[in-house]
């Protein structure tokens, strides 16, 4: 067991996030043992968006994730799996933002030179 304080907080912490990142490898792992049980529209749209979250929260890389997510597309197109249409709807309307408006700057007016002395 560690004595300094800081390594005690750092235990603390990497239980933490070892719960979280395990919670979200199993979720993925059912989600994309599901997909492959049954292929489907949902199924495929679930894996996909599980392996989106698992990057996102670092439990996995990048390449690892786009080389999954191309094996389930794969499979989807094999088994004749049409991708969902689903649109993303938020609760709020989108709603544009006008552009600030501009400040109007007084032009100064140009000082005229002054003619050049002669010697």
């Amino acid at each position: 067991m560690p004595i300094i304080k800081s390594a005690k907080k750092r235990v603390k912490v990497a239980k933490k996030a070892a719960v979280r990142n395990s919670k979200t490898k199993r979720t993925l792992k059912a989600a994309i043992k599901a997909f492959v049980r049954k292929p489907s529209a949902s199924g495929h749209a679930s894996a996909q968006s599980n392996i989106d979250k698992s990057v996102k929260k670092g439990v996995m890389h990048k390449n690892k994730a786009a080389r999954l997510k191309k094996q389930a597309s794969a499979r989807a197109k094999a088994a004749g799996v049409k991708p969902s249409a689903a649109k993303k709807t938020s609760a709020k309307p989108a709603v544009k933002k006008a552009a600030p408006a501009k400040k109007v700057v007084a032009k100064k007016p140009v000082a005229k030179k002054a003619p050049a002395k002669k010697k």
